[in-house]
């Protein structure tokens, strides 16, 4: 049988409704999903998958401990050349001395923008934008962000050209069933699987055609 006979009789077989033999579940008792809805991955292993995977995506990809994280991110932006970048409000890094919202502010050479309703344009003119995240999917090296504290709206992490995440190790699941548990339908989700790209019928593929061209992630750990 080939793949194509398989699936043509999986079809005719759910059009003609339940096969011979077969009996609904008991009331009250919920099928079982014919998927995975746990890993069975520690830490340390999800943290490399994720990794690996953004990788794969042509994310850039750093990793730092608490204690770290403000040089760690003073690297980065450094490493980009950013000189203008704008924060969500409550970022909460510890050690930055981040502006009210619709203040300016400065974090060595870097001027900080916390974001109090500025415009598309504006947004377009900064080098880039810092957020948090509300969950990341190691498994498919997925980004979630929830427009929660640290992440802002929407427009933050889809304008700017440079997008720096910083993700927790205790924020990292290894399937997406397990993310959307910890994610509320009713907040604005925005999922990332790398820097925004698309391709042609030729598949050349172009980056930051309706999103960041640069995606960087920090992961803490």
């Amino acid at each position: 049988m080939t793949a194509r006979d398989e699936m043509l009789g999986r079809i005719r077989t759910a059009l003609a409704g339940d096969p011979p033999g077969s009996s609904a579940p008991p009331a009250g008792d919920a099928p079982a999903p014919g998927y995975r809805t746990h890993g069975e991955l520690g830490t340390p292993a999800l943290l490399d998958l994720l990794a690996g995977r953004l990788i794969d995506y042509r994310s850039h990809v750093r990793r730092t401990g608490p204690e770290q994280l403000l040089d760690t991110v003073r690297a980065a932006l450094a490493g980009r050349g950013a000189r203008r970048v704008v924060l969500p409000p409550g970022l909460d890094l510890p050690g930055l001395d981040q502006p009210e919202a619709g203040q300016a502010g400065t974090f060595g050479d870097v001027e900080l923008i916390t974001d109090g309703g500025l415009s598309a344009q504006e947004l377009d003119q900064a080098d880039g934008v810092i957020t948090r995240a509300a969950v990341a999917v190691a498994e498919t090296g997925t980004i979630i962000l929830d427009a929660g504290p640290g992440q802002g709206r929407r427009a933050l992490s889809l304008i700017p050209d440079y997008h720096l995440c910083l993700i927790e190790a205790d924020q990292v699941v290894a399937l997406v069933p397990e993310a959307l548990a910890r994610l509320r339908p009713d907040r604005p989700l925005t999922w990332i699987s790398g820097p925004s790209a698309t391709s042609d019928i030729e598949l050349d593929r172009v980056e930051g055609v309706h999103g960041p061209r640069t995606l960087e992630v920090i992961l803490i750990s």
